[in-house]
C-alpha cells in the first residue's frame, strides 16, 4: 500500500495479450520441415486442393456439351495451371505459402456462359464443347486485366491501406464461412462415406495426438492423409460387395468409387498448352460480368492473403505486398484464360485451413504441392482472430461487426434461395451480362461483409480513440515512429516479409539513432547496421536515411 490509498486489489486475470504473429506454430515460412515430412505435407495440400479441381469440372464441362475425355482434359489443365499459378504466387507475388486454384466464384459467371444459347445450333457435342470454352477463355482473358492493372499499379494498395482490424474481421471470416454450403450438404450426397471421414479427420487431428506422447505430430499434421486413405479403402469395400447395386444413380456417382470415368478417359501423358481449344472468342457482355466476377475474387483473395499469412505466423501484410500479390493473381487468371481451364483462379480458402490444421505455414511445402499438382495432371477461421486487435466493449465496434456478418450472410443467402427457386437472380433483365454483373458480388458473403464492413468502419464517426478501437494502432506495435519515417517502417516490413528477420535486442539498439553522437556521418549512413536473424544470415539494413533526431524501436517478434 503506497500513499495511504486503498489497499491493493487482488491480482485478476489478465486477458490475453493481442499477437501480431500466430504462436505455436511449427514450422513458418521460411523454416522447412525435413524433406520427407515436407513431400509428405506437400502431397496432403495437393489432396485438398484436388477437390475443388474435380468438382468444378465435373459440374461444368457435362453441360458444355464435354464426356469424360474433356473432362479429364480439363481436370489435368485445371491441375497443371493451378501448379503454375501457385509456384508464381510463392516466389514472385506475396511469397506467402498460399496454394492458387480453382475458385468457386467464377462458376455462376461461367454457366452464364455456357447458357447464354449461343451455340445451340451446333450438333456436335465435341465442337459445342469447344466453341463454349472458347468464349470462357475470351472472358477470362479480358477479366484478368482487373487484377493485373489494380495489383501491379498500387490501386489495390491505397485500398488496402485503410483495412483496419475490424473491417478484416468480417473479410476474412466469411471468406472461410462462406464455403458453409459446400461443407456438410457434400458430406450428406453419401453420409455413410462422409460422415466416418469427418469424424475420422477431427479425431486424428484433435484427439488422437493429444492422447499419444510418442510420434503425436505425425497423427496431427497428417490427418488428411490417414483420414482419406481409410475412408477411401471403406467405400472400395462398399463398391466391391455390392452395397450400391441398385441405387439410384445420383447415389452411386457420389459414393462408388467406379463412376467417374476420369481414368478411362484421361490418356497416358498430356502437357497442358495454351489455346489447346482453339483459338478464344470475345463478347463484350460475357466479358464485363466475367471481370465484376473477378473483382469479387480479388476481394475474397485478400481475406485468403490475410488468413494465410496468420496461419503462416507471418508479420502482417504491407499493403505493397498484399497489392502485388493480387497482380500475380491476375496473371493466374490470364493462364486459366490460355490454357482453357473453364473456371478463374484464387487463393485456396481450403489450402488455407490446412495450414492450421497442421501448424506449419512453410513455403517449401506449398511448392512441393505445386509440383505434385504439375506432375500428376501432366500423369492423368483464422478471421475471428483479428477481434484481439480491437475494443469489444465499444457499441461502434459491435455495430460495424454485427451488421456486417449479419448481412454477408443473410443477403447472399437471399440471392441464392431466389436463384434456386426462379432459375434466375433478383436481377433478371433481358441483358444476362447485367444480370451477372450485380447478381454474382451480392452472391458472395465475403465480398458483402467485407464491402460493408470497409465501407462503415472508414465512414462512422472516428477520432483517436476510435482509431484504438479499430485495432489501426497495432498496425505498429512497440514501435516510436516520427510521422515522416512510415515510408521506413514499410520498408523495413517488406525486408522481414522477404528475408524472415528477426530482430533481436541488439539489433533494436543498433537501429536505435539519437542526436548523441550520431549528428555528423553516422546520420546518413545506414548501410552499417547489420542484424543476425534467427537463420544465422546477415541481413544489410541499407539506404533507409535515418535523420540524426529519429529513434526506430522495432518490435521484437518481428519475424516470420
Amino acid at each position: 500500500m503506497a500513499g495511504g490509498g486503498a489497499p491493493a486489489k487482488a491480482d485478476e486475470p489478465a486477458p490475453h495479450p493481442p499477437k501480431d504473429q500466430l504462436p505455436n506454430v511449427s514450422y513458418c515460412i521460411t523454416s522447412p520441415p525435413p524433406w520427407p515430412e515436407a513431400i509428405l505435407l506437400g502431397f496432403q495440400h495437393y489432396l485438398v486442393m484436388l477437390g475443388t479441381t474435380v468438382i468444378i469440372p465435373t459440374a461444368l464441362v457435362p453441360q458444355m456439351g464435354g464426356g469424360n475425355e474433356e473432362k479429364a482434359k480439363v481436370i489435368q489443365t485445371l491441375l497443371f495451371v493451378a501448379g503454375l499459378n501457385t509456384i508464381l504466387q510463392t516466389t514472385f507475388g506475396t511469397r506467402l505459402p498460399a496454394v492458387i486454384g480453382g475458385s468457386y466464384t467464377f462458376v455462376a459467371a461461367t454457366i452464364s456462359i455456357i447458357l447464354s444459347g449461343r451455340f445451340n445450333n451446333e450438333s456436335d457435342p465435341t465442337a459445342k464443347f469447344k466453341k463454349t470454352m472458347r468464349a470462357i477463355q475470351g472472358a477470362l482473358i479480358v477479366a484478368s486485366t482487373l487484377q493485373i492493372v489494380l495489383g501491379f499499379s498500387g490501386l489495390w494498395r491505397n485500398v488496402t491501406r485503410f483495412l483496419s482490424p475490424l473491417s478484416a474481421v468480417p473479410l476474412v471470416a466469411l471468406a472461410g464461412f462462406g464455403l458453409y454450403e459446400f461443407g456438410f450438404p457434400g458430406v450428406a450426397k453419401c453420409i455413410e462415406i462422409g460422415l466416418p471421414q469427418l469424424i475420422i479427420l477431427v479425431f486424428f487431428s484433435q484427439y488422437l495426438s493429444h492422447v499419444l506422447r510418442r510420434g503425436q505430430h505425425i497423427f496431427e499434421r497428417f490427418a488428411v492423409i490417414f483420414s482419406v486413405a481409410i475412408v477411401w479403402i471403406y467405400a472400395l469395400l462398399l463398391t466391391v460387395g455390392g452395397a450400391y447395386n441398385g441405387k439410384p444413380p445420383k447415389t452411386q456417382i457420389s459414393c462408388r468409387t467406379d463412376r467417374s470415368g476420369l481414368i478411362d478417359g484421361a490418356p497416358w501423358i498430356s502437357i497442358p498448352y495454351p489455346f489447346q481449344w482453339g483459338p478464344p472468342s470475345f463478347d463484350a457482355g460475357e466479358a464485363f460480368a466475367m471481370m465484376f466476377t473477378s473483382f469479387v475474387a480479388l476481394v475474397e483473395s485478400t481475406g485468403g492473403f490475410i488468413a494465410v499469412s496468420r496461419y503462416a505466423s507471418a508479420t502482417p501484410l504491407p499493403p505493397s505486398v498484399l497489392s502485388r500479390g493480387v497482380g500475380w493473381q491476375g496473371i493466374g487468371i490470364l493462364l486459366s484464360g490460355l490454357f482453357g481451364t473453364v473456371n478463374g483462379s484464387s487463393v485456396s480458402i481450403e489450402n488455407a485451413g490446412l495450414l492450421a490444421l497442421t501448424r506449419v505455414g512453410s513455403r517449401r511445402v506449398v511448392q512441393i504441392s505445386a509440383a505434385f499438382m504439375i506432375f500428376f495432371s501432366i500423369l492423368g477461421s483464422v478471421g475471428l482472430s483479428f477481434l484481439q486487435f480491437c475494443n469489444l466493449n465499444s457499441f461502434r465496434t459491435k455495430f460495424i461487426l454485427g451488421f456486417s456478418i449479419f448481412l454477408g450472410l443473410s443477403i447472399p443467402q437471399y440471392f441464392n434461395e431466389y436463384t434456386a427457386i426462379n432459375g434466375y437472380g433478383p436481377v433478371h433483365t433481358t441483358a444476362r451480362w447485367f444480370n451477372d454483373m450485380v447478381n454474382v458480388p451480392f452472391s458472395s458473403e465475403a465480398f458483402v461483409a467485407g464491402l460493408l464492413a470497409y465501407f462503415l468502419d472508414n465512414t462512422l464517426h472516428k477520432d483517436p480513440v476510435i482509431r484504438k478501437d479499430r485495432g489501426k494502432h497495432c498496425k505498429v506495435t512497440n514501435s516510436s515512429i516520427p510521422r515522416r519515417s512510415s515510408s521506413t517502417i514499410e520498408a523495413l516490413s517488406l525486408i522481414a516479409h522477404r528475408s524472415s528477420l528477426s530482430f533481436n535486442r541488439k539489433a533494436i539498439a543498433a537501429l536505435s539513432l539519437s542526436s548523441q553522437g550520431h549528428r555528423s556521418s553516422s546520420s546518413r549512413s545506414s548501410a552499417s547496421f547489420f542484424a543476425r536473424s534467427s537463420s544465422k544470415q546477415l541481413v544489410s539494413l541499407a539506404g533507409f536515411g535515418f535523420g540524426s533526431n529519429e529513434t526506430l524501436i522495432i518490435p521484437n517478434n518481428l519475424k516470420y
